[in-house]
């Protein structure tokens, strides 16, 4: 379903609302609209800036090429530190669902103040693990530093099964997931990319020197392409809490988090019926069916299925997919094969 044209963020699928759209809207009461900026593909400005309400071209901040997270949130904080050298950001990712709204934007304003009264401190958000995962990096939390954030002793990235099943029997009390949402000061970040990564930190200065000038996009496509391509958890984050500098502090969000970067992730978001199967378009006739996803972008088409069980299947006008759910992890490989054998428009 997600295209390099539409990306998973950008589709309508979850109650008429693309996840961008949602997270736009949930920081309604905390932030205005007119501060609320976002990194995205240069393809999808035109797209991104006529769907949201509020939302103004001149917010939108253009990436060329992907350079993963380090690249997109050290050009944001430039260009915005450029604009208001005092300048706290909050970094939200737009592939969540978050309830309540009201505790989250409570939490977040937590996270605001504490960035704002500790100028050295880089918040980010703890979700309680759940499970065993290997796909989220892992927050180790050290001292108390107020009523409920705690020092970031280390970050775990991405381990193993054995260390995840360590983690989640230690207890959200020694462990929580990243959430990879953040709030720092614009210049606590920087400074903190220019000792760790300055070649990075070189280009992030130069595309926001040029960002008022006529040659914003010629120096943009020129530089952003050749910066070195790293995660903001593994450049920043990792040496920041090892770092005497600076201090890394983890605020607990003990909400109904999702991350739906999966379609077991996005079935948690649908309707489902007695037999546990989710809903994920408006006809479907599903006989001794049970714990199976069925979806489509075409409201009119019909999913029927007859003895399934712990299936995924996903169509489209282009192109339908089935597999078991416990196989939804090999989707991202059979995409790579699929634009490999038969071209880049199904992918």
């Amino acid at each position: 379903m997600s295209r390099d044209g539409l990306p998973k963020q950008l589709i309508p699928f979850i109650g008429g609302q693309s996840l961008l759209q949602i997270a736009f809207e949930r920081l309604d009461g905390l932030v205005p609209s007119q501060n609320r900026y976002i990194c995205a593909s240069q393809q999808h400005a035109e797209v991104i800036s006529t769907t949201l309400a509020g939302f103004s071209r001149e917010q939108f901040l253009g990436e060329p090429v992907g350079r993963d997270t380090l690249n997109a949130v050290g050009y944001s904080a430039a260009v915005i530190a450029a604009r208001d050298p005092e300048a706290v950001i909050a970094v939200f990712t737009a592939d969540h669902i978050i309830q309540p709204i009201d505790e989250f934007l409570a939490i977040v304003e937590h996270g605001f103040r504490l960035a704002e009264q500790q100028s050295d401190t880089l918040v980010t958000f703890g979700i309680t693990p759940t499970q065993a995962a290997t796909g989220y990096g892992y927050l180790q939390l050290g001292a108390a530093m107020d009523d409920s954030a705690r020092v970031v002793e280390q970050f775990k990235e991405k381990p193993d099964e054995a260390a995840a099943r360590d983690y989640l029997a230690a207890g959200s009390a020694r462990y929580l997931w990243n959430s990879g949402m953040f709030v720092w000061r614009a210049a606590t970040l920087l400074d903190c990319i220019r000792r760790y990564e300055p070649a990075n930190f070189a280009g992030m200065e130069q595309i926001a020197a040029a960002w008022p000038t006529p040659q914003r996009e010629a120096v943009l496509n020129e530089v952003f392409p050749n910066l070195k391509k790293m995660s903001v958890d593994f450049a920043v984050m990792e040496p920041a809490s090892r770092d005497p500098q600076v201090c890394v502090a983890a605020v607990p969000m003990p909400l109904q988090w999702l991350d739906v970067g999966s379609w077991p992730m996005f079935a948690a978001t649908c309707k489902t019926d007695s037999s546990g199967n989710a809903l994920g378009t408006q006809r479907a006739l599903l006989v001794d069916t049970r714990g199976t996803l069925v979806a489509s972008d075409q409201p009119g088409h019909l999913i029927a299925t007859i003895g399934c069980e712990d299936l995924i299947i996903v169509h489209t006008a282009e192109a339908t997919l089935v597999c078991r759910k416990d196989c939804a992890e090999a989707i991202k490989e059979l995409q790579k094969q699929v634009g490999e054998r038969f071209g880049n428009g199904y992918v």
